[in-house]
């Protein structure tokens, strides 16, 4: 194992300076902080924060020491310099930094009929707003997706013809249809550049949960292998098996149902992974699993129906910080983005108020992990065409 987790860092060392051009570097669930910068990171560890606040002016309730505010608006220009209009029904994001010390937040639009897509807020370095720009048109339904560490975005389609979309933060290449990684509802992706694949879930009450294989390595996703979760019993515990998808473009069987005996996921949400650990959600039964990439064991972080604490409902997004907090959004529920902490503590890191017919989106931390951005998809009005876009940073 000590011989394959040098070979990932060098590989992924090599991807962030080589292929990217030292230009973007994704920090959605990966650690870009210098040793003994930790400390001074405001989303480094989380399981100290205090308790929530009464809502400040932009009706959010957060810890002692923390400030919001609004960085965009859908319909509505984020900076005067660009005639973009802030895309409608924000939800899956990331952050991308950039070589001249800014970063790149890229956000998806869940609209449907060809109207969906991806935005991007572009920052300095000095945290400042300085350009909006879409990086993904004329798609549909964009839901979650996933970073990858050669710093490009994937964005999932979420509907049953829905496919994965490849994006440059910057805008400057067009996006890249990846129709190796299926046809099916999309939800979210997770790379495990170690080994080769990306994870993806699907949100459907009887969703898969699936693996994709790059053929020649990744980044390349033009062509590999798509397999499908079923689950096997050993000593009390549970394993994933992965079963090949023959037809991933499912021209005539949907992706899950070609092979009979995989195991159904109640609606999957968000995923990341972490020192080979797999997160994802499950909405249909509030659930947050637990996969081990190395012994395939399936476990559950998070239930609502054994948990001695259960206050997350209607898991959603999620993200990892550097110290392994895993931050889950909620779709409802009380509108709070929720901390599980290695320990197995639950705290409310943040609760929205008056827009409860909304649901938090796209939360990811700058690459200094002094900021976290994330979307109320339908604001106070609950309707998409008001979603709002907020950054979360500690007060000075």
């Amino acid at each position: 194992m000590k011989i394959q987790t040098d070979k990932a860092l060098q590989r992924r060392q090599f991807l962030q300076l080589g292929l990217a051009g030292a230009s973007f570097v994704a920090t959605g669930g990966l650690s870009t902080l210098s040793h003994g910068a930790e400390s001074d990171a405001a989303f480094y560890r989380l399981g100290k924060v205090g308790p929530l606040q009464a809502p400040d002016a932009n009706g959010i309730m957060l810890p002692a020491g923390f400030q919001s505010r609004i960085v965009a608006r859908s319909g509505q220009p984020a900076v005067t310099s660009s005639a973009y209009r802030w895309h409608a029904s924000p939800d899956g994001g990331a952050c991308f930094g950039t070589d001249d010390g800014g970063w790149i937040y890229v956000s998806n639009s869940e609209e449907n009929s060809g109207r969906g897509g991806v935005g991007a807020l572009r920052f300095n370095a000095n945290a400042e707003l300085i350009d909006s720009y879409p990086i993904c048109q004329n798609t549909s339904r964009n839901c979650a997706g996933g970073p990858t560490p050669w710093g490009t975005w994937l964005s999932c389609e979420e509907f049953a013809e829905g496919q994965v979309y490849e994006c440059d933060p910057s805008g400057n290449k067009p996006a890249q249809l990846r129709a190796a990684l299926g046809t099916f509802e999309h939800e979210a992706a997770a790379v495990d550049l170690a080994n080769d694949h990306i994870y993806l879930t699907e949100d459907d009450p009887d969703g898969g949960f699936y693996r994709f294989t790059a053929t020649e390595g990744l980044p390349g996703l033009s062509e590999g292998k798509l397999e499908i979760a079923t689950l096997v019993s050993r000593d009390g515990k549970r394993f994933i098996e992965w079963a090949a998808i023959n037809d991933p473009e499912a021209n005539i069987i949907p992706t899950r149902r070609q092979v009979p005996s995989y195991f159904a996921f109640n609606g999957g949400e968000g995923i990341g992974i972490q020192d080979g650990i797999v997160y994802f959600t499950t909405k249909g039964d509030n659930r947050v699993w637990r996969y081990d990439t190395d012994s395939q064991q399936l476990g559950i972080l998070y239930d609502v129906r054994s948990s001695d604490n259960p206050i997350i409902s209607g898991v959603d997004n999620l993200v990892i910080t550097p110290a392994g907090d895993v931050l889950v959004a909620e779709d409802g529920g009380n509108m709070q983005i929720v901390t599980i902490t290695p320990d197995g503590d639950l705290l409310p890191l943040l609760q929205i108020v008056g827009q409860d017919d909304s649901e938090i989106c796209g939360p990811a931390f700058d690459p200094s992990h002094q900021r976290m951005y994330f979307s109320s998809q339908n604001g106070v009005t609950g309707s998409g065409e008001d979603g709002i876009t907020y950054e979360i940073s500690r007060i000075a």
